[in-house]
């Protein structure tokens, strides 16, 4: 009789040793152990206790007692479930060491990739097969939508520039909430990849089953086994990051950037706009980058800098072009999540449009600058702030010359291919974040007014 999305534990007075659990859209699993069971909304809840459990179905009803578990349907019928065991281990979701989740999940990242796509390259090729995905499948697509939010949007937004650059086929980004209302065109012949960490993200459940209705094949690209989500696409990619505690997401995009890159690969040699070489000179640089990355990590010293840099600012601006202004949306809101410090990213080529009109004496202004052939006109619109008071922090390559009277402080990058810097220049953004959190005394890995998956509209 209940309507909306819940997930509820109950206990009845005149059932003393019991537990009822009931769910419906909100997630819930019911953890097995040895002589006890719990409720929690997600596995790493459970983990220290055990790593059995069952994953409810909307409307299910769960009995937790001194006998089991029993789980019944709406209308009473006992129901058989598998029992699922997670492949995490208690160190898995501890903090390893490290003072926060989100510093440990940053290093983390490189073996996140690594799992992520070891198992889906072959020969060299990305090779999707075992997600139902095939040349042939590939080649039938005419146009492709992806459907996200925050973070998972930022991911499939780089998806989109790097999709249309090698395959070109048209890519669509939208935010979840935003797809679901406004009468996508999307049907048959179409596809709609929806990534989401959790796998249980309101918005994005919803608008893929508006997809599917309208006759659209779906893609999911989630990290959570079992989740709504990836059990109702028609296409499943899993990324293996592994648990992610901290509610600011790092670890959980970079893989999901990672499997954008691999699908972008596999749909561009389908389609014939790239040859089999080509194909192994992208992949290989993709299983390079977490040695990139890894280089990263050793000399992060001059993004605590940077972020000391930050702590008294009110409001900053991110800028880039092209892949550069993807990344630079994940920036923003990283630094906004974790630091409450107000943040915005523009397309540089956008600034005078309206924007540089905020630009006041001393704002930070962090531009992005790794795409070769935009350089030049980034390092324009970089002048131009600087020109009307601006403090500027660049992030490009370590070996870029820029006039020193343009840029305040800069953050040198390894050499790297521009198709895939984003997954490399992502991380001192990520640092700088966490950093400046840190250092204005924020709860860095539970900031404010956020969940980890957001199961609501």
């Amino acid at each position: 009789d209940l309507e909306g999305s819940y997930s509820l534990g109950i206990l009845f007075a005149d059932h003393p040793d019991q537990v009822y659990a009931v769910r419906c859209e909100s997630p819930l699993i019911v953890g097995v152990g040895d002589g006890e069971s719990f409720i929690a909304s997600d596995v790493p809840a459970i983990i220290e206790y055990t790593r059995n459990y069952y994953l409810l179905e909307h409307d299910e009803i769960a009995v937790l007692g001194k006998d089991g578990v029993h789980i019944y349907d709406v209308f009473g019928q006992l129901v058989e479930k598998e029992l699922k065991t997670a492949d995490w281990d208690v160190e898995a979701i501890g903090k390893g060491g490290y003072a926060h989740f989100m510093l440990k999940e940053i290093h983390e990242q490189p073996a996140a990739i690594r799992n992520t796509i070891s198992a889906r390259i072959q020969d060299g090729l990305p090779n999707l097969e075992e997600c139902g995905i095939t040349p042939e499948v590939l080649r039938s697509f005419r146009h492709i939508q992806v459907v996200a939010c925050g973070t998972a949007m930022h991911a499939g937004t780089v998806g989109k520039y790097v999709i249309e650059k090698l395959a070109r086929v048209p890519v669509t980004v939208d935010i979840a909430s935003e797809f679901r209302y406004r009468e996508p065109l999307v049907g048959e012949g179409d596809l709609v990849i929806i990534i989401s960490q959790s796998g249980e993200t309101a918005d994005s459940l919803a608008a893929m089953r508006l997809a599917k209705s309208l006759g659209a094949k779906t893609l999911a690209i989630v990290n959570a086994m079992g989740s709504s989500i990836a059990r109702e696409a028609d296409m499943l990619i899993y990324t293996h990051a592994g648990p992610e505690i901290a509610v600011a997401s790092t670890k959980a995009y970079m893989v999901q950037i990672a499997v954008m890159y691999l699908f972008a690969f596999e749909l561009a040699l389908a389609v014939g706009k790239i040859d089999a070489d080509e194909c192994r000179r992208l992949v290989k640089l993709l299983e390079q980058t977490p040695d990139t990355i890894s280089e990263i990590l050793e000399h992060k010293e001059q993004t605590q800098y940077i972020a000391s840099s930050l702590i008294t600012a009110d409001s900053l601006l991110y800028i880039g072009r092209g892949l550069d202004y993807a990344l630079s949306m994940e920036g923003s809101l990283k630094l906004k999540e974790i630091s409450y410090i107000h943040s915005e990213s523009y397309a540089a080529g956008e600034l005078k449009h309206g924007t540089i009109s905020l630009i006041t004496e001393n704002m930070p202004v962090i531009a992005v600058a790794t795409q070769t052939a935009l350089r030049e006109k980034t390092i324009s619109n970089i002048k131009e702030v600087k020109a009307r008071g601006a403090r500027v922090i660049l992030i490009c390559r370590e070996n870029d010359t820029v006039d020193p009277d343009a840029v305040d402080l800069k953050f040198g990058l390894p050499e790297f291919d521009d198709l895939l810097m984003p997954m490399i220049a992502v991380v001192p953004l990520q640092l700088i974040a966490y950093y400046t959190s840190v250092l204005k005394g924020n709860d860095v890995d539970k900031p404010r007014n956020l969940a980890k998956s957001v199961t609501v509209e």
